[in-house]
């Protein structure tokens, strides 16, 4: 097929091969299978497939392995011969190794170029999602965001949020009257939680310089599609921060993208690894958007591909979506196995050849059952297949030769220094900075006062002489300790106006306007 990605060898013998159809690839896809099964292999020679028609690709590296994708494979690697025996068993004559081009990314910055978004890109919906906030807590942030934008706040990274949210609770009466109750707790409450996402390396994804998307979208001299690997080894101990960038990022592509209708070829794949992580516990509202993003993606020229080890992992809806799928073994050791491997099969169209429930069970390493779209989008019969070998390195890259292109990279230095421009955090210091003197000014000036009255009043100007003034004291005489105690606490109390009373950092905001 000329304007497709070849899988494998299918059919009887493994004699009939196996196409994706570049034109149908941008309705979305499936990898599904237990540890162990293949399904990082055949993610691998779907992302080198795509980046050979000029497909850019964004992947997830979970396990460290994609990064070999930089490198070609060698004649001295151990699985040489048993690879180019598969080759020619299922008719891959022109098989051969070569590399990818490939861009490291890494959103804490250590194994690829750091990837950064604001808080305000970020928006209250997935940041409720990331600190998962209950509907309250997630209230109080909408109206962070609501005066960020009104009051001209810029939210760019995580201290920008805490500051704003330190003025709303110091303001939360006045607030309250228009925007509803703003409750200390609530504000706590998320206060914590950006606390433990700032712990776990957030605060290096939230700021700039912010991601700009054609960065991913980019072809080579050659006219290779750039491989974009997303280092996510580290990012898994941090599953809401993994599945809410990358759902962050499909909203983006969503929204920048211009329309294409159904093109040739997709202007750009998601392969979407661990998917469950997206899913599990999500509340229905983020299902909604997922839903939302992957149903009207398309149009946009965007393929998304979830890589699970279970179908039943990806919501009915969603999964209903994905016309393009690889199904590698599945294991039935519970009733629960058994159920869903029952409904794994029923989403196949099938094949009279055989039992699909059974294949799912008896296919080997590095075989699976695969269905694509064919003309007029019409889903395949479902056939086993052996998937080819990849033509670049299979195992991950050396750190020295990770570390080499990145360095080589056209990107290299174009995000690897943060800049912290002004923006909400400073903006409401500065004011505070300024109502904090406001208020000293004032001291002074009630301070002074009195004792300008008394030296007045003690001597009066008549034109000829000066006088002392007849005026008495209207004052009484301390006739307790009480009393006396009473004077020095007001008297304390007085001189501390604006200097010694504890306020917080952004505190008076309103008198300070």
């Amino acid at each position: 097929m000329k304007n497709g990605i070849f899988l494998g060898g299918g059919g009887e013998n493994y004699a009939q091969t196996q196409w994706l159809n570049l034109k149908y690839a941008n309705r979305h896809g499936l990898i599904a299978g237990a540890t162990g099964t293949g399904k990082t292999v055949t993610l691998q020679i779907l992302a080198e497939g795509f980046s050979n028609a000029g497909v850019p690709v964004i992947l997830a590296d979970v396990k460290g392995d994609l990064s070999g994708m930089a490198k070609a494979g060698r004649p001295d690697f151990k699985l040489h011969e048993a690879f180019t025996a598969r080759a020619t068993q299922i008719g891959l004559d022109d098989y051969s190794y070569h590399a990818c081009p490939v861009t490291f990314w890494d959103i804490f910055g250590k194994q690829g170029h750091p990837i950064r978004t604001t808080v305000a890109e970020m928006g209250p919906l997935l940041l409720s999602r990331l600190l998962e906030l209950s509907e309250a807590q997630e209230g109080v942030l909408n109206i962070a965001f609501r005066l960020s934008d009104e009051e001209g706040l810029p939210l760019l990274d995580l201290k920008d949020l805490q500051a704003l949210l330190v003025w709303v609770g110091e303001n939360r009466t006045k607030l309250s009257l228009r925007y509803g109750n703003v409750s200390p707790a609530s504000i706590g409450a998320i206060q914590r939680r950006l606390l433990v996402l700032e712990n776990q390396g957030g605060a290096a994804f939230f700021g700039e310089p912010a991601l700009e998307l054609s960065d991913l979208m980019r072809v080579d001299a050659d006219g290779k599609g750039q491989v974009n690997i997303l280092a996510a080894d580290k990012l898994m101990v941090s599953p809401g921060l993994y599945s809410t960038f990358l759902l962050w990022l499909l909203s983006e592509l969503f929204e920048e993208l211009p329309e294409v209708g159904d093109p040739e070829k997709p202007r750009l794949v998601f392969f979407f690894d661990e998917a469950h992580l997206l899913f599990d516990d999500a509340p229905k509202a983020l299902i909604d958007k997922v839903e939302q993003v992957a149903r009207l993606i398309r149009s946009k020229g965007v393929g998304v591909y979830f890589i699970t080890q279970n179908p039943a992992d990806v919501p009915e809806d969603v999964l209903g979506q994905l016309g393009n799928r690889v199904q590698h073994a599945l294991r039935a050791f519970t009733a629960r196995d058994r159920k869903a491997l029952r409904l794994a099969a029923e989403t196949y169209r099938e094949n009279p050849a055989f039992d699909t429930e059974d294949a799912i069970q008896q296919v080997g390493v590095g075989e699976a059952l695969t269905s694509t779209l064919q003309k007029k989008g019409i889903p395949g019969v479902v056939e086993r297949t052996l998937i080819r070998p990849p033509s670049s390195q299979l195992g991950p890259l050396a750190p020295k030769e990770r570390v080499d292109i990145m360095r080589g990279s056209e990107l290299s230095g174009k995000y690897d220094t943060p800049l912290d421009r002004r923006s909400a955090y400073e903006i409401l210091l500065e004011r505070s900075a300024v109502a904090a003197q406001a208020a000293e000014t004032a001291e002074e000036e009630a301070e002074s006062a009195p004792m300008a009255r008394e030296f007045n009043a003690a001597r009066r100007y008549s034109g000829s002489r000066v006088t002392r003034s007849s005026a008495r004291s209207t004052r009484r005489p301390r006739d307790s300790f009480a009393s006396a105690m009473s004077d020095a606490v007001i008297k304390e109390l007085k001189g501390t106006t604006g200097r010694r009373i504890v306020r917080g950092i952004l505190g008076s905001f309103f008198k300070g306007r």
